[in-house]
């Protein structure tokens, strides 16, 4: 229901006439092997350079267009970024007119416990994010994967969805466990490559993945589809420990998570496979491909929207003064509060405040740490408030 999320006003959304992004518009889809987006000091202390391959609609002509960003599975030990699924997923969303990335990330860790297992996984989410920023250091450069900055997606499989849902989800220190001692790894943006552009995605595709913590989803989140199977021995639907063992951390599924982003306001579908075990859309058979068609067409469906509405885009991962500044309630009604973060010097700033369609309904002098918006007389619906030093927030009027 309510929607109050971090991004920045795009001032062109994506064109999904002609059915885009829903129908097969293009037979072929040209593959691009081994393109280097970064590297990074492996578990080893070995340097590693990551690679992605990129799927793109061949003839296709638009100047500007969406990304998803997809990481293997492979429990951060094995798997590759041209296996079976991978292959599949990022041609078929190729085919709509998505370009598709398939990526490469550091693997390994010993000996299987809470400790190295989490590590791994920041690791490969830190690589994840630099993937992005590649996408969005091309887009403000070279452009010639011709790329639309404000609609970037990341999305993966098992311990690639584990990826996704950190970035997505994870983003701050303070919410990491600390005997993962993440001072050791740097940061969570790491330093895997293109430093300087923000790492931020539109929204996040979690196929048989899980969160740490449901609390890292927060009011303002972007939003987030998810596929799991209720018979996952490997990841729990719900609650649990990866693979069973008592020695892997426990972890909240999909059938966790949702709740959680109900009750914060994060628009999200889950699609629940009853009796499926993990990754059962993974494989060549009958059954494996019934699934594959029904998890394709459940990203499909709940991305499309998603493209018709101003997106999610950051120049620059550097914090600017108010980017931490809190906005409530969730949903608002009858007002809209803004409280400047603790700590950081306030000058006053100009905000305007958007709706749907892009008109900018008013304009608010925000002159003390603390400003109450009154609705007045502005309907219902979606809407987008932003200022100088304030990336732009959504919020949704009830």
């Amino acid at each position: 229901m309510a929607l109050l999320g971090l991004s920045q006003l795009a001032v062109a959304q994506i064109d999904t006439t002609g059915g885009r992004y829903r129908r097969p518009l293009f037979s072929q889809v040209t593959v691009t092997r081994g393109i280097v987006y970064g590297s990074a000091a492996d578990v080893t202390g070995t340097t590693q350079t990551l690679r992605l391959d990129l799927y793109q609609p061949q003839g296709d002509t638009v100047r500007r267009r969406p990304v998803i960003v997809f990481a293997h599975e492979g429990a951060f030990l094995t798997g590759n970024r041209d296996d079976q699924f991978m292959t599949a997923i990022c041609t078929r969303m190729a085919e709509l007119g998505y370009v598709t990335a398939s990526i490469d990330y550091r693997k390994g860790f010993f000996p299987f416990d809470s400790t190295n297992i989490g590590r791994a996984a920041i690791r490969a989410a830190q690589d994840m994010r630099a993937a992005i920023r590649f996408f969005r250091l091309d887009a403000a450069t070279a452009k010639q994967y011709r790329i639309h900055p404000s609609y970037i997606f990341a999305g993966g499989s098992s311990a690639g969805a584990f990826m996704a849902l950190q970035v997505g989800y994870l983003d701050k220190a303070t919410e990491v466990p600390a005997y993962i001692n993440l001072s050791t790894l740097g940061t969570l943006e790491g330093s895997s490559g293109n430093p300087g552009y923000s790492s931020q995605v539109a929204a996040v595709i979690n196929m048989a993945g899980a969160v740490g913590s449901p609390t890292w989803l927060e009011p303002g989140n972007v939003p987030l589809v998810s596929v799991h199977g209720t018979a996952d021995a490997v990841v729990p639907y719900t609650v649990g420990r990866a693979f069973g063992q008592s020695t892997s951390p426990r972890i909240f599924g999909s059938g966790s998570i949702k709740p959680r982003a109900d009750a914060v306001g994060i628009p999200n579908t889950l699609r629940t496979l009853r009796g499926a075990p993990h990754v059962p859309y993974n494989g060549t058979g009958a059954t494996s491909v019934a699934y594959f068609d029904t998890t394709f067409q459940t990203v499909r469906d709940f991305l499309r929207p998603l493209l018709r509405q101003p997106g999610t885009v950051l120049a620059s991962s550097k914090s600017t003064s108010l980017s931490a500044a809190s906005i409530f309630p969730v949903p608002a009604q009858q007002t809209i509060n803004l409280t400047a973060p603790a700590g950081v010097p306030f000058k006053p700033v100009w905000l305007a405040l958007v709706d749907a369609k892009g008109r900018t309904v008013r304009r608010i002098l925000w002159e003390h740490p603390h400003l109450t918006i009154p609705r007045g007389n502005l309907p219902s619906g979606l809407y987008y408030l932003s200022g100088d030093g304030l990336p732009g927030r959504r919020l949704m009027l009830q």
